[in-house]
């Protein structure tokens, strides 16, 4: 898979970060593992992903450490 753009969207009031790579829901990740899980699937090497890497990544509404309501 060539490195599409990621989309992290924001926590959603109910937990969870719907994930998307090109216009394609991977589905609603509630941690890093499940958002490297998609990725694996989507055909990246997980141990080739940075989350904080802001070419491959765009976070929405907070970063690698926001995946629900406090």
């Amino acid at each position: 898979m060539d490195r599409a753009q990621i989309i992290v969207q924001p926590p959603s009031p109910s937990g969870g970060r719907r994930v998307r790579v090109g216009g394609q829901i991977l589905g609603i990740a509630y941690t890093t593992a499940d958002l490297l899980e998609f990725l694996r699937r989507a055909g990246l090497d997980e141990d080739e992903v940075a989350l904080d890497d802001p070419g491959l990544i765009e976070w929405r509404g907070g970063g690698p450490d926001e995946w629900g309501v406090s």
